[in-house]
Parts: structure tokens; sequence; C-alpha cells
């Protein structure tokens, strides 16, 4: 029998998705002019036109149309696929030394050159999504290019791992940080994070042996080295010897990765791998219990250090919540798990949705008051976190109903 509150989480999801999250894209941050999209609207919905357009939003933003036409077959989003795949062809490539450029500005000339793993990785994300929505081959081998990129210059042959930052040339460079809020250290969980998600992505289309082994190598990273085999949480930040430099738990990261990591055990099929994988998510999900507050929502972050919680409700750890417990939920059958991905949403869709003018907001502050200070959309607001929740949860259902009635249509 399929549970009652999952059938109306996949509404509800099918509607934000289509009403206020991919709407808002289309309508408002298409840049006809110059091509491409805006490159930010801050959170009082007045639009930058001129603002530079990160490599991070304009991937998210290919992947987000690739997978939502892959799934849904609205034509429409195909439309805004191929739009958004030609800007990042023609603007994004360094066909001279290879990877995609950190930034451009809003004419589509490169402003910041540098390779960062981190925004390399959702490029081979996008292209993947795109080749697996239209079936081209150009996409894919792109993405295949930017794998061989990444192993040959970033990854560490000698202590394992990846390392941040490179520049235009594939020099490492002596500022690794992604943001001004990261410490400057070589290897981070964040960067390794989605590299696995976009090798898992890139594996589903092209079964490489050697990606098969870079794949299942950065599970064992995780298994041995990011997540604390006291808490369960993760470890943010490491040295080049892996060596740990946090003190904060990421209370979002943790319940990304519980459901991340175990899609990249699945599409490796190791069913010994699986099961310790399994394991391993779960109790990740359990740990990340610790950041969840009375309204059902998440908080962002704690410090072990001090015990001081940051119980600011962002939009993105509020996505990967209901993703992670309701994957926790297919894993148990345990409905307290169903329950948390439900609240979690309950508390999107009164708190963070922005009925009037699409989107959702930045975040709810600790006195419950929405922050309107960050972006509405931008070099880290994107169509990405959002949109796969509301995807995720409509393929989900969609799989488990063909899974109870094969022959249903």
């Amino acid at each position: 029998m399929i549970n009652e509150t999952y059938t109306l989480l996949k509404e509800e999801a099918f509607t934000e998705l289509t009403t206020h999250i991919l709407p808002f894209w289309m309508n408002h941050m298409m840049d006809q002019e110059n091509g491409g999209f805006y490159g930010r609207m801050d959170g009082h919905n007045i639009l930058e036109e001129e603002a530079p357009r990160g490599g991070i939003l304009n991937a998210r933003i290919l992947w987000t149309f690739s997978s939502a036409y892959r799934i849904l077959k609205t034509p429409v989003y195909l439309k805004i696929a191929d739009y958004s795949a030609t800007y990042i062809l023609n603007h994004f490539i360094d066909n001279e030394w290879g990877g995609t450029y950190w930034s451009v500005n809003f004419r589509g000339e490169p402003i910041d050159t540098k390779k960062q793993v981190y925004s390399q990785a959702f490029f081979i994300y996008a292209l993947v999504e795109y080749h697996l929505a239209t079936g081209k081959r150009t996409p894919l081998d792109l993405a295949i290019s930017l794998f061989n990129l990444i192993e040959n210059h970033s990854f560490d042959e000698d202590l394992n791992g990846y390392l941040e930052a490179f520049d235009q040339r594939w020099e490492l460079l002596d500022d690794l940080r992604l943001s001004d809020k990261d410490a400057n250290e070589k290897k981070t969980m964040n960067t390794h994070l989605h590299l696995l998600e976009a090798y898992t992505s890139l594996y589903k289309a092209w079964k490489d042996p050697r990606l098969a082994r870079k794949l299942q190598n950065l599970i064992q990273l995780f298994l041995d080295k990011f997540i604390d085999p006291r808490t369960s949480h993760l470890r943010l930040f490491f040295n080049e010897q892996w060596v740990a430099k946090s003190s904060v738990t990421s209370f979002g990261h943790d319940i990304e990765c519980s459901w991340l990591l175990y899609e990249a055990a699945m599409a490796l099929d190791n069913k010994t791998l699986l099961a310790l994988v399994r394991s391993k998510c779960l109790a990740i999900a359990k740990a990340a219990n610790e950041g969840i507050l009375p309204d059902g929502s998440l908080a962002y972050e704690k410090n072990k250090s001090n015990g001081h919680m940051d119980v600011e409700r962002h939009w993105w750890p509020q996505s990967e919540a209901v993703v992670g417990y309701l994957n926790a939920w297919e894993l148990t059958g345990d409905n307290a798990y169903m329950r948390k991905a439900a609240d979690c949403f309950q508390f999107i869709k009164f708190n963070l949705i922005d009925p009037t003018n699409g989107e959702w907001y930045w975040s709810i502050r600790a006195d419950g008051t929405v922050n309107r200070e960050d972006d509405k959309a931008g070099f880290w607001k994107c169509p990405y976190h959002n949109s796969r929740m509301c995807l995720e949860i409509i393929q989900r259902h969609n799989n488990l109903v063909s899974q109870l009635f094969p022959s249903y249509q």
C-alpha cells in the first residue's frame, strides 16, 4: 500500500516545482538581450542585470531543467535546457586549457578563470543530466573530459583525495577556499561530496572501469575520512595529510550525504559495499536528527568547540532534509522518517516559499523573520536543491508505484 503522506507529498512537490520554482527562472531570470541568465536578484526581488554570472549557478540551472524534462517530459523545460546548454558551451568552456571558468560577466566574457574542482564537478553533473535528457553525445563527451582533467590535476596520488582549486592553467592556488566562510584547506568534504554526486551521475551514463574505481574510492573516503566514527557527523575540512581542521557540524551536509552516498553505492551495484553504506547512511541520518527543531525544520550548523547552535533555517538544508529522511524511510520502512520529511516540507511550504514572486527566500532567521538581505537568485542561490527535492519526491514515488503495480501506466 502506498503511504498516504507520500502521495500528498508528491502532489505538493509537483505543484511547488511547476508553480513557484521553474516559472520564476523562466519568467524573471532569462536575459533575452545577452543570452543566458541574469547573475543576481536580491532578496527584495530587485534584478541586477549586469551582475557577474557564476559557473555554479549556470551549471545548476542546466541540471535543473534537464532533469525536469527527463522526469516530467514537459517540452518547455527541454527548450530552457537547450538554451542553458548553448550559453554554457559558448561562454564557460576554456577551450585552451580545458575545464570551465568560475565566472563570466553579463556579456559572457571570462572574469575569473580559476578551476575550482567543486565547480568542475557541477558541470559534470549538469552535462550528464542534459545528455540523459536528450541523448546528445557532445555533453557526455565534455563531462568525460572534465572527469579526466580532475583526475589528472586534482587527485592526490600519494595521499588520496582531491585538491581544491587551480588557476586557469591547472596550477595549484594558494587560496583554495570555495567561499569566504570556508577554511583555506587543501581537502574538503564539500568538494568530495559533489564529486561523488557528479561521478555517480557520470557512471550511470558511462560504465567506464576507471570511473568505477574512482567512484568506489570516493565512497571509501567518506567511510574512512569524512564520517566521524564517534558521532556519525561529517568532518568538513582537512589538510593535505588528512588531519581534521574543523569544529563545525553542518546538518544540511549530513543529511545530504546520507542519501547521495547510498545513491553512489547503488550505482556500483556492489552488494557488500551497499550493505556497509546502508548502515552508515542511516547512522548519518540519525546523527542529523540533532539539528531538527520543534517546528520540523533543520538548523544550519553547530560549533562543537563551544556548543553554539546556529538555528537559522537556510533553504538548502530544508530541501536536503526532505530527501534524506525520505530515503531513510525507504531503507527502513520506519514512518518516523516519513514524518520528519513531511514536517520539514510543511515548514518549507509555510515559511520559505515566496507565493507572490516565486522561488524561495534564502532563510528564516532565528527569530522567525524572513531573511531578505541575502539573494533570491545569485551565485549560490540556484534552482538546484529545491528543484531536486521536488523531482526526487516525484521520481521516487513513481518508482514505488511501478514496483507495487507493474502494469500501472
